[in-house]
């Protein structure tokens, strides 16, 4: 029986999760070591429930036709890496590389994570009115931004983080706070924090003023008695025109 040691193909990868933008390139990066100094045989695929394959090839010389969505965004590395150009949200997954080599008995494997996401756009802070009166009992701001994928969301009161309160309600993906039962404490600066794998924006912050309410009382009733009293003066000094 033969004791010596079983040949293989040994590859390493410096990242296992790669972090992609849409329209720009990603590189997955892999290095193999083999006894053997003949070309290697690549294949990367992308793993689906029926897996992709996205190239093969002899040393960095590709086998057969490309796919359509693959064509002209396909670059080999004597190393055994890919980089792909032009990323698209469907380039999203985990891609496999094996590396085999004639000599060789073993074909090595790697796996590399791949996210494509969407730049968040700047967000802003909309609301209904940015006056409320106290002991209202719901307030409602919403965390808008135009464009962005896989985004989170964190409100800030302030300029800091919300603190745990029962009264501060959020929806269930942070999008949306509601203040419930409004306090003159409420009386500050919101803003919002949205943020995916890739980017970060933050809004300007909004003042949201609350009243008390004997101060919206005062006004309401000192506005009332202006309107009456002006409408009794007109009254007064009407006469009807002779015909």
């Amino acid at each position: 029986l033969s004791t010596e040691p079983l040949e293989g193909v040994n590859i390493t990868s410096p990242v296992r999760l790669i972090h992609g933008t849409v329209g720009k390139s990603a590189l997955l990066s892999v290095q193999y070591s083999s006894t053997s100094s003949d070309k290697p045989v690549v294949k990367w695929q992308l793993k689906r429930d029926k897996p992709v394959t996205v190239v093969q090839s002899i040393g960095t010389e590709v086998i057969g036709t490309l796919r359509p969505d693959y064509r002209d965004r396909i670059r080999l590395f004597e190393n055994g890496s890919l980089l792909l150009s032009d990323l698209q949200l469907a380039d999203e997954g985990t891609y496999e590389v094996e590396i085999s080599i004639t000599d060789d008995t073993f074909t090595g494997e790697k796996t590399i994570n791949l996210t494509v996401d969407v730049p968040i756009s700047r967000p802003q802070v909309l609301v209904a009115s940015t006056t409320v009166l106290e002991l209202s009992e719901a307030f409602t701001l919403n965390c808008s931004h135009e464009n962005g994928t896989k985004p989170s969301y964190t409100w800030l009161k302030d300029g800091k983080p919300l603190l745990n309160d029962s009264r501060m309600l959020l929806s269930p993906d942070h999008k949306v706070l509601t203040i419930t039962r409004v306090l003159m404490e409420d009386d500050d600066l919101y803003s919002c924090v949205v943020e995916n794998p890739i980017s970060q924006g933050r809004s300007l912050p909004i003042k949201i003023t609350v009243y008390r309410r004997s101060s919206l009382y005062i006004i309401l009733s000192t506005g009332g008695i202006f309107l009456l009293v002006t409408l009794v003066t007109v009254c007064a000094c009407w006469k009807p025109s002779k015909k």
